[in-house]
């Protein structure tokens, strides 16, 4: 094997894998090369010094450490609700905001609530935020976001003709999948926001998305791209399924089944 410098396209992908794998912070400084210090061998044990023995009262004596804990999430009655209270977008995140029946919320820098037009006839729902979309507070901003621009402007769309949210509006902690108590308590915020902004066609990004909108366990391959009638609350609407950015920028052969999704969303919007 030989040493090389890495290009720019591998970096990224190296990159890309470490934010997968939940690695999204660094812990030094300098990098630390552990072949090398494993080859170094380890200095001669030392006698380690008797324990010192504490009395029983003393020990009975000192509290315990307090366990740091999160929010529980609340029943989704609950959130379902408060969330079919709200009579506008900006009264349901102001709800959002104060709401503390998601642990996801704790360990989030910002709700990334939505981005685009509200008035639009198209709506793109994700999975979760990422990094870049908890640090900005906005959907789709980091890499798989610059791609799904790219991807609206070859049907001729830009953010100010669609709405993007996703099914939790805060960071798992590490990229993780949501858990299904954590979508659950989150999904009637959800519903109730595609209610108020009524779109004619519906795009679930993602098989985790297309698995909580459409209620399946069919995988995402075989499900996108299949037009189906989705009712939500008191709206009904045109909905289908496509691969999600991300998955496109690790399967790039990938992109030609999204195109001919793109091509059947255009189509839908135009008839």
């Amino acid at each position: 094997m030989t040493n090389r410098q890495l290009n720019r396209e591998e970096i990224l992908a190296t990159l890309d894998w470490y934010v997968a794998a939940g690695v999204d912070i660094a812990v030094g400084e300098e990098p630390a090369d552990r072949f090398a210090q494993s080859a170094i061998k380890p200095a001669p044990a030392q006698r380690r010094a008797a324990p010192s023995i504490v009395p029983q009262a003393a020990q009975r004596a000192t509290p315990p450490l307090p366990v740091a804990t999160g929010p529980a999430d609340v029943d989704p009655g609950e959130a379902r609700a408060m969330a079919s209270s709200a009579t506008s977008l900006d009264q349901l995140r102001g709800m959002l905001e104060t709401f503390d029946g998601c642990g996801l919320k704790l360990r989030a820098t910002n709700l990334v609530f939505a981005d685009g037009n509200p008035d639009a006839e198209i709506m793109l729902v994700g999975e979760a935020p990422g990094r870049e979309e908890d640090l900005q507070g906005k959907p789709f901003v980091g890499r798989s976001g610059q791609l799904l621009d790219r991807m609206l402007g070859a049907i001729g769309l830009d953010r100010t003709k669609v709405y993007i949210a996703n099914t939790v509006p805060w960071r798992p902690p590490g990229n993780r999948t949501p858990s299904p108590s954590e979508v659950a308590v989150c999904l009637p915020f959800l519903y109730r926001q595609i209610e108020l902004v009524a779109p004619k066609v519906l795009v679930a990004l993602g098989g985790a998305s297309a698995s909580t909108l459409f209620e399946t366990d069919t995988g995402i391959t075989r499900l996108r791209g299949q037009w189906r009638d989705l009712t939500v609350g008191s709206h009904s609407m045109r909905a289908v399924a496509t691969l999600h950015p991300a998955y496109l920028l690790r399967q790039p052969a990938a992109k030609r089944l999204a195109w001919a999704d793109l091509l059947s969303i255009k189509a839908a919007l135009e008839s």
